[in-house]
């Protein structure tokens, strides 16, 4: 019995002890969203956006498009500045995944990660170019269900909390770009899912 109550006490330890899921914190003027990630089904998108998030890659970017119905998509680094000519046209995957020119930092993409998590509102998926492995840095999330995007770009992770503030940057008045007219700029970071949820 009492070696029995030592291994219930050093599992009840263990499961004190284990780390705490992480989730992301997106938060903008019209407020936060927190999202979960999926590294059950694209553990290099998820590792990726991990690391640009830690690194301050995301913080000052914009959702730089934005379309009732469908999505608003950010994570270029090019939006930071005043030419929205350029926006929707930079940003790289955060490591080398293999696809790329190795010593080219700016060339690096990400390698497909295509699965069953359905494009529903909130999803978080990877925006990419024609090429399957040409995700970069860029991402959307859905304000609105977009199953004709299901198994054709890498749903990563989903909103839990803010699903409101998605309509709210979605409807922001836009220019004939779908860029918002006001910048909708982003601070981006990690944090324990608890804690998150309890802001």
């Amino acid at each position: 019995m009492q070696h029995l109550t030592i291994v219930l006490i050093g599992l009840l330890m263990m499961n004190s002890c284990a780390k705490e899921e992480e989730v992301v914190v997106v938060s903008t003027r019209f407020g936060d969203m927190v999202l979960e990630f999926y590294p059950d089904v694209a553990p290099k998108h998820v590792e990726s956006f991990k690391i640009h998030a830690q690194n301050g890659y995301f913080d000052g970017t914009t959702f730089h498009r934005v379309i009732p119905g469908f999505v608003i998509q950010g994570g270029d680094p090019n939006s930071r500045d005043d030419d929205k000519m350029n926006d929707g046209q930079g940003g790289h995957a955060a490591k080398y995944f293999g696809h790329g020119d190795e010593s080219v930092t700016a060339s690096w993409t990400l390698p497909a990660e295509f699965n069953d998590r359905p494009h529903v509102t909130g999803a978080l998926s990877m925006a990419r170019a024609q090429e399957d492995n040409s995700a970069g840095s860029q991402f959307f999330i859905c304000s609105a269900p977009v199953h004709r995007l299901n198994n054709k770009y890498t749903v990563f992770g989903q909103v839990i909390s803010g699903l409101e503030v998605i309509q709210n940057i979605v409807n922001s008045p836009r220019d004939s770009r779908d860029n918002p007219k006001e910048k909708v700029e982003m601070t981006v970071s990690l944090m324990p899912r608890s804690t998150a949820l309890e802001q």
